[in-house]
């Protein structure tokens, strides 16, 4: 098991390989659908309404409610979009589940971030959560953009430097 703390550095994510078991100290943000597409687009027109730092963070896609915290498919159009340009702009590590197409796996290459996958335990993951506060868009309710201080919270590198454990599964070839 690798421990990880945030933020993280290129030299950790240099480091980390596909199958490698990780569990991450400190801060995750949480996005899905709703959330990440006008993050990417806030970054990209209007930066300086962004007050949290992407450097060297870690964006779980998620939603954040009552009955805890479940990864989601992360190939869905709109958070597949947000990967590279998050990762262009810092964040060094992706969570959720899923394959991701190859144009994805490039882009996470050429920005030196990963993608890691959770099984979809609820109960297990939301016990590793110590903290946690809404720090953008309030009004998308349990899909805000939280920011999560977590323990020992489990994942598996899936992606890293090009090389995918999804390689020839149905969803490789896609590509949005």
């Amino acid at each position: 098991m690798i421990k990880i703390n945030t933020p993280i550095s290129n030299e950790c994510i240099n480091k980390l390989k596909i199958g490698d078991q990780i569990e991450i100290d400190g801060t995750i943000f949480s996005g899905r659908d709703a959330v990440l597409p006008r993050l990417v687009k806030l970054y990209l027109k209007q930066p300086e309404e962004v007050d949290i730092d992407l450097k060297g963070a870690i964006i779980f896609h998620t939603a954040v409610s009552p009955a805890g915290v479940g990864p989601t498919s992360s190939n869905k159009i709109e958070i597949e979009n947000s990967i590279g340009p998050l990762s262009e702009n810092g964040i060094k590590m992706h969570i959720g589940k899923g394959s991701l197409s190859k144009k994805t796996v490039e882009l996470l290459k050429k920005y030196n971030s990963v993608y890691a996958i959770t099984p979809p335990v609820t109960a297990l993951l939301t016990s590793k959560i110590i903290s946690r506060e809404i720090v953008m868009f309030p009004e998308e309710g349990m899909e805000a953009l939280h920011r999560l201080k977590v323990s020992g919270f489990p994942a598996i590198i899936a992606i890293a430097h090009g090389k995918s454990i999804f390689e020839g599964s149905e969803n490789s070839e896609n590509v949005y």
